[in-house]
């Protein structure tokens, strides 16, 4: 598979906060996704989640479904557990023809908590990693033997968020767990996206791409913003997230960093569609996304 450009749609409609871009129907997202140049689209809470109503969603857009999110709670749970409880997602996706399975620790987060700050994020003891990497990676195995790649997405307001949890996550656990880089949530968490993927190139599965405000990053930090707060941006101003190449992430650098990726780079620059048009900031993260993947030799 060469590499595709996808989108998820969360520029358009919050998943976490489902009021901003409520209004947006599903239709309107695919043709504005179609527009923009997308050829894929990450599930989101308005698609249907039967294979076939969800075909039936996608085809007038001539648009793949990437895969979706399925929150987990490895903490509470066993692999096997975790495994049974997946398997609506695991049927869907496997109709859809696609074996990106992401799943990010949720028992315990808080980035969906608009009044808590990230400063009140989970951590975990550093004994503890060793039994948690364990479980991944029983739960990947599991996936795999259904044709399925589990992609664990590091996330704000999860246990796996700093440059350290990543180390962590990826040195307790093993192949086939894969991680899904994503460039907004390692620079926010303070991480140099690039360095991980140059790291960790053998074990990404799938990479999302979100540009970060440098001047809304730090304003956030200093005053201990909630995420919600930091992505939706206080009063009239703008979130912290955007599309790639509008933002402070020096994606050739972590394109040249992932010489032999081959899969889906989606466009995740969750907004407030409100603050930023989603068609016009789509068409500008694709023609950026694009020259950016052509200056590292990738498309």
């Amino acid at each position: 598979m060469t590499i595709r450009i996808g989108a998820n749609p969360i520029g358009w409609t919050n998943d976490d906060l489902q009021e901003i871009g409520g209004d947006t129907p599903l239709e309107v997202c695919l043709a504005e996704a179609k527009q923009a140049g997308i050829e894929g689209m990450e599930l989101g809470h308005k698609f249907p989640r039967e294979p076939e109503a969800l075909k039936a969603a996608l085809a007038p857009f001539d648009l793949a479904c990437v895969g979706g999110w399925h929150s987990i709670e490895l903490l509470n749970r066993s692999a096997e557990e975790e495994f049974a409880l997946a398997k609506p997602h695991r049927d869907l996706l496997r109709a859809m023809g696609t074996d990106v399975f992401i799943v990010a620790e949720t028992s315990n987060c808080i980035h969906g908590k608009r009044g808590m700050p990230l400063s009140r994020r989970p951590k975990l003891a550093e004994g503890d990693w060793a039994g948690y990497g364990a479980k991944i990676t029983a739960l990947a195995e599991l996936l795999a033997a259904e044709g399925l790649r589990l992609c664990y997405h590091h996330h704000m307001g999860t246990i796996v968020e700093s440059e350290a949890d990543i180390h962590a996550f990826m040195a307790h656990t093993r192949a086939p767990a894969q991680l899904l880089l994503d460039t907004g949530h390692a620079t926010w968490g303070g991480s140099d996206p690039a360095a991980l993927a140059a790291r960790y190139r053998d074990r990404i599965g799938h990479v999302h791409v979100k540009d970060v405000r440098r001047d809304v990053m730090e304003r956030a930090r200093a005053e201990d913003w909630s995420f919600l707060d930091a992505v939706l941006g206080p009063g009239r101003d703008i979130g912290i997230y955007t599309v790639p190449g509008d933002g402070m992430v020096d994606y050739a650098s972590v394109f040249k960093a992932l010489p032999d990726y081959a899969g889906w780079v989606v466009i995740e620059a969750e907004q407030d569609p409100e603050k930023a048009n989603p068609l016009h900031y789509a068409t500008m993260g694709v023609q950026n996304l694009k020259r950016f993947l052509a200056e590292a030799g990738l498309r």
